[in-house]
């Protein structure tokens, strides 16, 4: 019990850290491209999590060196299925906000929630009928809170889907290989292999100045070192804790109510009665999803 609630608390630090990225992700597309922004922000993630690995290899006593723990198949597998998920979907994500607002790219990459219990299906993991309705809930709740009164549909939001749907394999991954492998390590690959993508998408695509990616250094130290090193290294060793990745997914999707928090406090940006309301839904969502059931499962 106390392990699940530990690991809850760290999906839930990742949301917050996450909430405020998408403003940070936002801003640095006013300064570079899509594809220069992620190298930067990934480059700089595997930086500080390459003594971070080093330096947490020296608490274990296993006999074991810092080279020969990476001769695991299953930390290179689930490094290289997560790695390839989370290049796909956060390179949807980073072209969809050139053409769609951090509010509604929010809401529609919260819809991971939704294609996550389905995902399982697949994988024959059953869902409580709690579970489903807390995922009705939330998705209702972030309509109301991010796209409510939105005139119509772009570009940016269908690559958003997309990247939803991405979102939602790197989430059951996590899921599968987080209990099998060393966390921090899983976390330092799937980084490493959104920074090596990243690199021809960049070059043929885009002109990276040295001069713009410093005027865009504080959205790229925020996004490389809170949210890709240390929120996704809080994903993975929250999953790895948390009952079930529908469970995860529903915590992680209060990113959205976060990132309309901050801009309340941050940019002075107003909560509507109905904003205000769907935030509620959402929180409401994540605690009946807390809640033991003896519901049957679907």
């Amino acid at each position: 019990m106390k392990k699940r609630i530990f690991g809850n608390l760290m999906l839930l630090t990742a949301a917050l850290i996450w909430g405020l990225a998408f403003v940070a992700q936002s801003v640095g597309m006013d300064y570079i491209g899509p594809f220069t922004f992620q190298f930067s922000r990934s480059l700089l993630a595997v930086l500080v999590m390459l003594p971070t690995v080093w330096l947490s290899d020296r608490k274990k006593d296993d006999g074991k060196s810092f080279f020969s723990r990476w001769k695991d198949k299953e930390l290179l597998k689930g490094g290289l299925i997560c790695g390839l998920a989370m290049f796909t979907a956060n390179s949807l994500q980073q072209v969809g906000l050139v053409y769609t607002s951090p509010g509604k790219s929010g809401f529609i990459t919260a819809m991971y929630i939704v294609l996550v219990p389905v995902l399982g299906l697949f994988l024959k993991r059953r869902v409580t009928k709690a579970t489903w309705i807390s995922v009705l809930l939330a998705v209702v709740g972030l309509y109301l809170l991010s796209l409510a009164g939105a005139e119509k549909i772009n570009i940016g939001d269908l690559l958003t889907l997309l990247c939803a749907l991405v979102f939602a394999v790197q989430i059951t991954g996590i899921d599968h290989y987080s209990p099998k492998v060393d966390c921090l390590r899983l976390s330092f690959l799937q980084t490493s292999i959104t920074c090596i993508l990243s690199i021809p998408f960049m070059l043929l695509t885009e002109e990276p100045h040295w001069a713009d990616i410093s005027a865009c250094a504080v959205p790229i130290l925020y996004s490389g070192i809170l949210s890709m090193a240390l929120a996704y290294t809080l994903q993975i060793t929250g999953q790895k804790y948390a009952s079930n990745a529908a469970l995860a997914s529903l915590i992680m999707s209060l990113e959205s109510v976060f990132a309309a928090l901050f801009g309340w406090l941050i940019l002075g940006d107003r909560l509507s009665a109905r904003e205000l309301l769907g935030c509620a839904l959402v929180f409401s969502a994540i605690l009946l999803a807390q809640m033991p059931s003896k519901a049957k499962k679907i």
